[in-house]
């Protein structure tokens, strides 16, 4: 099979494209033909060294949808042809409250989907809705299941709550915009770009504001007058004014930190506003099914930026790196043969 292989660190341009044995099932594992899959930001941070735990080589990527070539021996219920796509969130565990000690993603140190074949544990693969393409079956589950952790699982969302969701454009970001607006709130957004703002407006969102000028927080604070929950992935050092534009008694979960950490914070400006502050990664396969059916019955499509051939995923992660996309970037995995 064709693959991509990283078999050593030093950013996106050290991923191979390679000829592999196709994956030999164990117990419990079933075997899908991938037709998409698509990137997330893990991904580049691996091939720069920026993510704990690196075990190489290793075939990259989450995200995958396809059918069903193999099941092994001891499967029931998953028939060879199917439609499916994965769950990368793999052993989770018991306590619904966080994941367990052998938790792990798709995609390194398992290999993944940036490949013609991927092999993955019974439970992780999920029926594709019939309404989404391959493309944006592949395009949801880890920002997906992120985005519907983060909201309603952690967030708590209530219908009619303001919700401001910085940074939007990846594919997280969108995922809690949509979500947020199937279920009646009224969101705002930030970004460095008035266009992606305008698009945003164009999903759903209130209204926005960019980052960049001098008073947007003000300007912010007037146009919404303050959240009931955000829904962050930024961090860095604009997340004190995330703070200052809750709600007393207002929420803010954090699930990433694309631009580093907070470099000073302070604590009265918590707790005599009576924020609660909590942080999401991933999510459990409860949480899966759920952002599954919410999608369904709301007939939500992701946001798709743009589409790469398997062999350009080099230029697919650049891309990438420079944060100017607006929905999920996907890999074309071609026939085989």
């Amino acid at each position: 099979m064709k693959a991509i292989v990283l078999r050593g660190l030093g950013g996106p341009q050290m991923l191979q494209y390679e000829d592999l044995a196709i994956p030999v099932l164990k117990k419990g594992e079933v075997l899908i033909c991938l037709k998409h899959a698509s990137l997330n930001r893990r991904d580049v941070w691996i091939t720069h060294g920026l993510y704990p735990g690196i075990k190489l080589p290793s075939i990259l990527g989450a995200d995958g949808a396809g059918e069903v070539a193999a099941v092994a021996d001891d499967i029931e219920g998953i028939k060879i042809g199917s439609s499916v796509m994965i769950n990368p969130a793999l052993n989770w565990g018991d306590n619904q409250n966080f994941d367990g000690p052998d938790f792990s993603i798709l995609g390194m140190p398992s290999d993944g989907t940036y490949a013609q074949y991927v092999k993955v544990p019974s439970e992780n693969v999920y029926v594709k809705p019939d309404y989404l393409s391959w493309e944006e079956a592949a395009a949801l589950p880890l920002a997906g299941l992120t985005a519907y952790r983060a909201l309603i699982t952690r967030g708590n969302l209530q219908k009619g709550e303001t919700v401001l969701i910085p940074g939007i454009g990846g594919g997280v970001a969108l995922f809690a915009l949509q979500m947020a607006v199937a279920k009646g709130a009224n969101v705002f957004v930030t970004s460095s770009s008035e266009e992606k703002i305008e698009k945003a407006i164009k999903l759903g969102a209130v209204g926005g504001v960019n980052y960049r000028l001098e008073n947007w927080v003000k300007d912010l604070k007037n146009m919404m007058g303050g959240a009931d929950l955000i829904i962050d992935g930024v961090g860095g050092k604009n997340f004190i004014q995330l703070i200052n534009l809750a709600k007393p008694a207002g929420r803010i979960v954090n699930y990433g930190a694309t631009n580093g950490p907070i470099p000073e914070l302070a604590l009265p400006r918590i707790f005599f506003k009576h924020l609660d502050i909590k942080g999401t990664t991933m999510g459990s396969p409860q949480d899966f099914e759920k952002m599954l059916q919410l999608f369904k019955d709301h007939q939500i499509h992701p946001i798709l930026d743009r589409s790469y051939p398997l062999e350009d995923v080099t230029s697919a992660q650049l891309y990438m790196e420079k944060g100017q996309n607006f929905g999920k970037i996907t890999l074309e995995i071609p026939d085989e043969g």
